[in-house]
């Protein structure tokens, strides 16, 4: 269980509380400015603030890197490292410190993880001839191998910021199937996300932001109301449905 009871960050973000279950999506939401990175670093723990944040049993604010490592994988807004590298090596150094001397378990998790995000045929490839899309979906898949259950027993979170926005409408689709399968295992996901609709079909929660103060928190439908989306946007928004679909139209 994630739990954060009256977290803030200085004038950034005023103190919020909210808890998510093993399992759940949860999208965090709102203008460009209202603090959804800001939220993000404070709940991987690389960013000072104030109150309490457990991730499972874990301490937030008070563990080691080391203990962060193992708990929670964090994927920020970043451009690639200056250093060069190859993908396969990138990816090794993304493997939790729990898998050493699980050879035969590591070859599979990568097998899985990059036949699903379809980089599979990119291992060997330096990571500075990758495409911005190219290189999301591999820093997608050193973020999954690190909390991988199956690698890492004590894994409970993983945070995304925007990992959509590199990505093309086909790669987004594969974003959401691998957030879907990482659920599945038991793995907490709390991202940021610009795409409304997208959190509307696949987020279980959603944190409504809006000038660093909730607006509003709870299940996807009733946070992502035209009336709540009109407030925080200021703009005009419409509800409907389209086979059976739930759709938000932006005039």
């Amino acid at each position: 269980m994630i739990q954060i009871k009256s977290l803030n960050v200085d004038s950034r973000l005023l103190p919020l509380s909210f808890d998510c279950q093993a399992g759940e999506v949860l999208h965090v939401v709102g203008p460009n400015g209202s603090g959804k990175s800001t939220l993000l670093a404070a709940l991987a723990g690389v960013l000072d603030s104030d109150g309490d944040i457990r991730v499972g049993e874990m301490d937030v604010r008070g563990a080691s890197l080391a203990d962060l490592a193992l708990h929670r994988a964090y994927l920020s807004q970043s451009e690639k490292p200056a250093f060069n590298l190859d993908v396969f090596q990138y990816l090794a150094l993304s493997l939790p410190a729990s898998a050493t001397g699980m050879e035969e378990e590591v070859n599979q998790a990568i097998k899985t993880i990059t036949a699903m995000l379809k980089i599979a045929d990119k291992l060997h490839r330096s990571i500075h001839h990758l495409s911005g899309g190219e290189w999301q979906r591999v820093r997608l898949a050193g973020s999954c191998l690190q909390v991988w259950l199956p690698l890492n027993p004590y894994a409970k979170l993983m945070i995304l910021d925007e990992p959509a926005a590199p990505l093309d409408i086909a790669q987004e689709g594969l974003l959401y199937a691998l957030i879907e399968q990482m659920a599945e295992q038991g793995i907490t996901v709390i991202m940021a996300n610009h795409d409304l609709n997208r959190s509307l079909r696949h987020a279980d929660k959603v944190l409504l932001l809006n000038q660093g103060v909730v607006h509003r928190f709870g299940r996807a439908d009733e946070v992502l109301s035209a009336e709540n989306l009109a407030q925080v946007f200021e703009t005009s928004i419409k509800r409907v449905e389209l086979e059976g679909k739930p759709y938000l139209i932006f005039d």
